[in-house]
């Protein structure tokens, strides 16, 4: 089996298990572990209390001090988004024979419809991807969207990897209602809706915001209410309609799909270029129905699971008149948990690392996809 470094945050403060990247990272890496790697995540964390060269964490991966790593001792360095990259590149590892990135978001060299990064930050984005498309061997996308920007951008002859968002396989049970006292249909969107600085991405802020409020306004009319619960700036929600509920722990997040009734999934525009919605794979895993609107590029998996409904993109009546339709309809929900089982967990997704890893890729060339 193979040694595999893991790398996100050069954060000294640890990261926030309420957002899907630390989560991606933990999940991913456990999920190799579970293969029978050697998989050790480098954290920057001054929390950590060193008292060998690894602490073992729940999971079974070792964390290790990304002050200490030895990069020559891994077959695999595998960074995650743009900042796992830059990580890489701060503490000395970017010159490892076998870097595979994986990325959330594809920008262009210029500013790109369905992509909501401009400007400078967008710039810096792309400066990043340049240099990640010289330096690993194999980069991780989402979806075929971004597979095609990608080479568009860097070359016909990037060697890419098809790795889509997922969920856990084994979720905690259901332990209390967060919602007590309402008793109604209750709607909730559970995910990042960023933040008004310019760090974040204000743009899609501003539209994810204006979006679930005419939501909300409009689910209200029906005597129904939507919940948000994720990061974000909650100054921006409409409190007439919109509850806040903050930001909780992952684990913990898993009562807010138990006992909703409905799971909301909104886009930041007319449509998402190349960034899928991960919300999805957690609604329908938790078997709850999921209303969503059109332009994500895994619009596909709300279907297939036979659990949920596609909206027209931008139609707030059109998808609170589908939310009530959902909450009155007797759905197969076990039948879109096994669906999810079978195609969308982590387990699923690290098949790809696995087979490349099988395949010898550190010593030649291996699959595309």
């Amino acid at each position: 089996m193979s040694r595999i470094v893991t790398v996100y945050s050069p954060q000294l403060r640890g990261v926030a298990s309420t957002e899907m990247a630390p989560i991606r990272w933990h999940r991913i890496s456990a999920a190799l572990a579970a293969l029978g790697h050697t998989v050790h995540i480098a954290s920057a964390e001054l929390r950590r209390r060193w008292s060998g060269p690894a602490a073992m964490d729940a999971s079974g991966v070792s964390i290790v001090p990304i002050t200490r790593v030895d990069w020559a001792s891994y077959d695999m360095v595998k960074t995650l988004f743009h900042l796992g990259f830059e990580t890489v590149e701060r503490y000395g590892g970017s010159h490892h024979p076998l870097i595979v990135s994986k990325l959330g978001s594809v920008v262009a060299a210029e500013d790109r419809a369905g992509i909501y990064f401009y400007g400078r930050q967008r710039k810096r984005l792309y400066g990043v991807q340049q240099r990640m498309s010289e330096t690993s061997r194999f980069v991780t996308l989402l979806s075929q969207p971004a597979i095609d920007l990608w080479r568009e951008c860097f070359g016909e002859d990037q060697r890419t990897l098809l790795v889509p968002g997922a969920v856990d396989a084994v979720v905690p049970a259901p332990v209390r209602d967060p919602y007590v006292p309402y008793g109604g249909i209750r709607c909730v969107f559970s995910g990042n809706f960023y933040r008004r600085t310019s760090g974040s991405q204000p743009e899609a802020h501003q539209s994810l915001s204006r979006r679930l409020n005419r939501l909300g306004e409009e689910l209200s009319r029906r005597g129904a209410r939507l919940y948000v619960v994720g990061p974000g700036d909650h100054r921006s929600l409409d409190a007439r309609h919109v509850t806040y509920m903050g930001a909780v722990p992952y684990e913990a997040s898993w009562d807010y799909l138990y006992f909703a009734t409905v799971g909301i999934v909104v886009a930041a525009g007319g449509f998402m270029h190349n960034n899928e919605s991960t919300k999805i794979y957690h609604y329908l895993r938790a078997g709850l129905p999921v209303v969503s609107e059109a332009g994500f590029p895994n619009d596909n998996v709300v279907r297939e699971s036979g659990l949920g409904t596609v909206v027209e993109n931008d139609r707030p009546e059109a998808m609170a008149e589908a939310a009530i339709a959902s909450a009155n309809r007797s759905w197969d929900r076990d039948r879109a948990v096994r669906y999810i089982m079978e195609n969308h967990t982590w387990d699923r997704r690290v098949q790809v690392y696995d087979r490349l890893l099988n395949a010898g890729t550190r010593a030649g060339p291996g699959p595309d996809r």
